[in-house]
């Protein structure tokens, strides 16, 4: 590899992409990967190289614009790879994250409107070890192209033999066209579902928050959240409780699962949720962004505590019957010893009177 080479593979190495892999398996396979080094990476480029200052493909266009770039590739294995460069529209999997459709799957966005050499929508490439490509590519805004975020990647896909297996190795760069219009970031609170899970202390326990978040406006957008436990007259319950909410996609949804510890069962408890949109670093600005709160309502039986009073309660009625016990046995005893007293001065009386001498008249 020439130090050029090895330079370009450094900076393919440290660009922020996202990586895919499909794995297509058969019956009968014995192993995912091969025993030899393949490998491809791929980064924007920029004058016949790479293009350090940027790690995704960020435009912002009027509709019916065209824009050109550029698209480096590069065999970081040591067997000659042939690679498919093609591009498709994005969408947040079930895991909130980023992701790209399958191959097979027609893209019907911003992955549509890019076109390489001829106006083909994808490209064939034949790799020597260590040997890099910068492939052009155009994006063409359709004129009725709605105003917002639209989003998809570009893609190198090599996929090889293993044995019974067949790798098909994927990396991606983010691809975002942002069409001039009316921009209308919308970032809302659904709905909160709430549970409670007691613990060994009985004055302790831990309460999730599920939320269900909707992007309901045209920007990409991320969510910075903040959950506190109110009790009665708003008294604080718990801590704050920071859940950072990745990327949402113009017309997705997000349900978000969020746990707070230490709190306990003072039977009326009230989540609380604020939301602050913000952008991902390196993203268009989308001005004004929205905030959000939601309240939810949880009441709880505080079983333990019952039970502690239970017991405490208890303990004082028997403290309470013994002490009792004890005052009538000793009242008791008081009153047989001074019975006991007058019995035995009545019975000494008459020896007294005898030995006084004659009787009195």
């Amino acid at each position: 590899m020439t130090p050029t080479a090895s330079v370009t593979h450094r900076l393919l190495a440290a660009a922020s992409v996202l990586l895919t892999l499909g794995l297509t398996l058969t019956l009968g396979a014995t192993g995912a990967w091969a025993e030899d080094s393949d490998g491809i990476a791929a980064a924007p480029a920029a004058d016949g190289g790479v293009d350090q200052s940027r790690s995704r493909y960020s435009y912002q266009v009027e509709p019916g614009q065209q824009v050109a770039d550029e698209y480096l590739v590069e065999n970081t294995g040591t067997t000659v790879q042939s690679v498919t460069v093609y591009a498709t529209d994005a969408f947040n999997a079930e895991d909130g994250s980023f992701a790209l459709l399958d191959g097979g799957v027609e893209a019907t966005g911003a992955g549509r409107w890019v076109s390489f050499d001829g106006g083909a929508d994808r490209m064939q490439l034949t790799l020597q070890p260590g040997a890099s490509q910068v492939v052009p590519f155009t994006v063409m805004t359709p004129a009725d192209a709605g105003p917002g975020d639209h989003a998809g990647g570009i893609i190198v896909s090599a996929l090889s033999p293993a044995g019974e297996v067949s790798v098909d190795r994927r990396v991606a760069i983010r691809l975002y066209v942002r069409v001039k219009g009316l921009l209308q970031p919308g970032l809302t609170i659904s709905s909160i579902a709430t549970s409670y899970r007691p613990e060994l202390n009985p004055f302790s326990g831990e309460l999730t928050a599920t939320i269900s978040l909707s992007n309901t406006g045209n920007v990409a957008l991320v969510a910075n959240t903040v959950t506190q436990v109110r009790g009665l007259f708003g008294i604080p319950l718990s801590g704050l409780t920071d859940v950072k909410v990745s990327e949402m996609l113009p017309g997705s949804n997000r349900t978000v699962t969020i746990t707070i510890p230490g709190v306990g069962p003072w039977v009326y408890l009230a989540p609380h949720v604020s939301l602050a949109a913000t952008v991902e670093p390196g993203a268009l600005d989308a001005g004004v962004l929205p905030a959000a709160e939601r309240d939810a309502t949880l009441f709880v039986v505080p079983w333990g505590v019952l039970l502690v009073l239970l017991l405490v309660g208890l303990a004082w009625l028997i403290a309470r019957l013994r002490r009792r016990r004890n005052a009538t046995r000793a009242q008791a005893w008081v009153e047989y010893t001074e019975a006991e007293a007058r019995r035995r001065a009545l019975e000494d009386a008459p020896a007294e009177t005898e030995s006084a001498g004659m009787p009195v008249h």
